[in-house]
C-alpha cells in the first residue's frame, strides 16, 4: 500500500475520531474496541472537540532526526473540553504566553515531510485560543 494511502486511513489522524463506550460514556482516543479491564465493548464512533487547554507540556531541545528542523519545539497533552487527553505539538505560540492551562485549539497542519519519499504528513497541532 502506498505510504500516503496508509496515513489516509486512520481517521483520528485527520478528523479527531474516537470510539465512546454505550454503556459507560468513557472515550477512547485513538480508538479502540476493548475497555480498559480488558472487556469488548459496544462503541460508536465520537468526533472530539477541537478546543481545549493545555494541561502539561514538555520542550524538546534534541529531537528526533525527522524533527531536527524545528527544535526547540513544545509537544504537550491538551484536555480536550468533554475531558479526553489528546498529545499534539503547540504551534505559533510566543514563548511567554506558553503555561499550563493556557486555551488551546486543534487545527490540521503538517506534521512532518519525508524528502525521500516526497510524502508530506498531516495531522493536528494545537495553537493559541487566546
Amino acid at each position: 500500500m502506498f505510504p500516503a494511502r496508509i496515513w489516509r486511513e486512520f481517521p483520528q489522524r485527520y478528523r479527531l475520531e474516537a470510539v465512546k463506550n454505550k454503556d459507560t460514556g468513557e472515550v477512547y482516543f485513538p480508538p479502540r474496541y476493548v475497555s480498559k479491564d480488558g472487556k469488548k465493548f459496544n462503541g460508536e464512533k465520537y468526533i472530539l472537540p477541537d478546543e481545549g487547554k493545555i494541561f502539561t507540556y514538555t520542550v524538546i531541545d534534541v529531537p528526533p532526526s525527522q524533527f531536527k528542523d524545528e527544535a526547540p519545539y513544545v509537544v504537550c497533552i491538551v484536555e480536550l473540553t468533554d475531558g479526553t487527553k489528546v498529545t499534539c505539538q503547540i504551534t505559533d505560540y510566543q514563548k511567554e504566553w506558553l503555561a499550563i492551562g493556557k486555551k488551546v485549539r486543534l487545527e490540521f497542519r503538517r506534521v512532518q515531510t519525508d524528502a525521500h519519499h516526497g510524502v508530506i504528513s498531516y495531522g493536528y497541532k494545537a495553537v493559541p485560543a487566546e
